[in-house]
């Protein structure tokens, strides 16, 4: 079996390297061998590798510069998961897609199921919720994983922000107010390399009857200020730590282009039924992410 990997060199992307490369043939493709500001290309460029699976690790995730670029966020997030997935079912390739949980606005104060009615408040959640409904309309044989908070030790996330904070300050303020369920990318890419394992020598036929959109993240849910607590507390080089001390504060101190739902946490039982597959808590996954031994890798 042929995987097509788009955006090997992202978050998810990085670690779904080494989660499918056991499951068959790996072709990893990013920028610029693969440009998802020009959707046109992709359709002769899934013709050219003729894989049996598509997974689209490619997102524009700069939620603020999206505010001031919709177009591009639009193209890349929007149009082109809808043009792969018509070339998937053209191709009967099972198509694969990430999506996130600020599709939904944040006020309904409990964790959102997938049949809870979507309603960005940004560009990129606009974006992002027209490329699901695109991956949707395309038919075939599909998944669309919601998530929430991914993080990595290799690029630039929260926790490697939380770190950096901490090693130039002595006094942290992170917000209290926004809530979700941080994602260790590593495990994420794990569950969706698993889920493809179990579908056997012929994904699109095996899972064309559960096509649809499922929540997958960190089990349980914290505010920003509860992860970066946590993150200090696993801190794996404490010694050359400024900061010891995390201050709450409100979104509104921190004015930003784009609002970010306040509570956004997913239900992901769905997928678990589904799939018998499920995330572990939170807390756990920061702990083995934070270790020495996958710090930095």
């Amino acid at each position: 079996m042929r995987i097509l990997l788009l955006g090997g060199s992202g978050q998810v992307g990085w670690e779904a390297q080494r989660a499918f490369a056991c499951l068959g043939e790996l072709v990893t493709l990013d920028y610029p061998q693969v440009d998802f500001a020009h959707p046109e290309s992709l359709p002769g460029l899934v013709r050219s590798v003729a894989p049996g699976v598509i997974i689209n690790a490619v997102a524009y995730t700069a939620v603020d510069r999206a505010e001031s670029e919709p177009e591009t966020a639009r193209l890349v997030n929007g149009v082109a998961p809808g043009v792969l997935a018509e070339a998937a079912c053209r191709a009967r390739a099972f198509f694969l897609h990430f999506s996130t949980d600020y599709v939904f606005d944040g006020r309904k104060n409990a964790p959102y199921v997938e049949e809870d009615t979507p309603n960005p408040l940004n560009q990129y959640g606009r974006s992002k919720l027209e490329g699901e409904q695109a991956v949707a309309a395309a038919g075939g044989s599909w998944i669309t994983l919601r998530t929430s908070w991914v993080y990595s030790n290799r690029r630039e996330s929260f926790v490697a922000k939380v770190l950096e904070w901490s090693r130039k300050n002595a006094v942290l303020r992170v917000v209290d107010d926004q809530v979700a369920g941080p994602t260790w990318a590593r495990m994420l890419a794990e569950a969706a390399a698993m889920l493809l394992a179990r579908a056997g020598a012929d994904p699109f036929s095996a899972l064309q009857g559960v096509s649809g959109v499922y929540h997958l993240a960190g089990a349980g849910w914290c505010s920003r200020k509860e992860w970066a607590e946590e993150i200090l507390k696993l801190d794996p080089d404490p010694s050359s730590r400024l900061a010891h001390e995390v201050l709450p504060a409100k979104s509104a101190e921190f004015p930003s282009p784009a609002e970010r739902p306040l509570f956004s946490a997913l239900d992901c039982t769905k997928f678990e039924r589904t799939f018998g597959l499920r995330l572990p808590p939170w807390r756990d996954a920061l702990r083995l992410a934070m270790d020495r031994g996958n710090h930095l890798l």
